[in-house]
């Protein structure tokens, strides 16, 4: 009888420095602003190169974790922005060929709830802030870059009003995935704007009126519009996000 093994993973010496600080991060031992000693004193802690720390340090800024503070020479632990986290997630989420049917089926799953928790949380700013990215929609007769960009601010704004960071950080990789897939459609039906406009409009009077259920049911309906925009736009539900073209 063979018995066979998977082989040991052999990694170089700056994903375990990178790994070992990580840790330390996560379990809260090295908090947020809490600054590294220098690349040598790291380099002599772990009995390693100072190259190795250096590129150890290198991958955790790129994922947001560090960040060096104007003035000074030493890195200090940063929480990442949740547009990095997002990007991220929403450049994955592309390579696995996530398809508009993907994007519209999320988005019902999450934005409804979204907006009726908001109706119950929200603050007198979030209202403002929701109220002012509706205002620049409806005031913008941008071109379809810019007028997406808007669409995504408003529900970005919404997703603050739940005062919830799971769904936050949820929502936005699909946001970022929702602006091209809408890109290619927005002005290839005349209708579009118009209804976007008025959804907005419905969904802000909701929460004004800390209605939950108006609030999740025209954003229910907000969602439903974008389906039935790509139908008439011509746009296959099984296309993929990374093969939409842009107007």
């Amino acid at each position: 009888m063979s018995v066979e093994f998977e082989r040991i993973r052999i990694e170089p010496a700056s994903c375990k420095v990178a790994a070992a600080l990580l840790r330390r991060i996560l379990d809260r031992s090295l908090r947020e602003g809490d600054r590294l000693p220098a690349e040598l004193e790291l380099a002599r802690q772990f009995g390693v190169n100072r190259s190795t720390v250096r590129e150890a340090l290198r991958e955790l800024q790129s994922n947001g974790l560090l960040a060096r503070h104007r003035g000074s020479k030493c890195l200090a632990v940063t929480r990442p922005a949740p547009g990095l986290v997002a990007a991220g997630v929403s450049r994955a989420l592309a390579l696995h060929d996530v398809t508009f049917l993907d994007v519209w089926e999320a988005l019902t799953v999450l934005e409804p709830p979204i907006a009726e928790s908001a109706a119950r949380r929200r603050t007198p700013e979030n209202l403002r802030r929701i109220q002012a990215a509706a205002d620049v929609y409806a005031s913008d007769n941008a071109a379809a870059a810019t007028a997406v960009h808007h669409v995504a601010e408003f529900f970005r704004r919404v997703g603050e009003a739940a005062h919830n960071k799971v769904l936050m950080l949820a929502q936005d990789p699909l946001l970022q995935l929702l602006q091209p897939s809408l890109q290619a459609m927005i002005d290839r039906v005349p209708q579009a704007r118009g209804r976007i406009v008025t959804a907005q409009r419905r969904i802000c009077d909701a929460l004004t009126r800390a209605d939950a259920g108006d609030a999740h049911s025209w954003m229910a309906r907000h969602i439903r519009d974008f389906r039935r925009g790509y139908e008439l736009a011509g746009i296959a539900p099984e296309q993929r996000i990374a093969d939409s073209p842009r107007a």
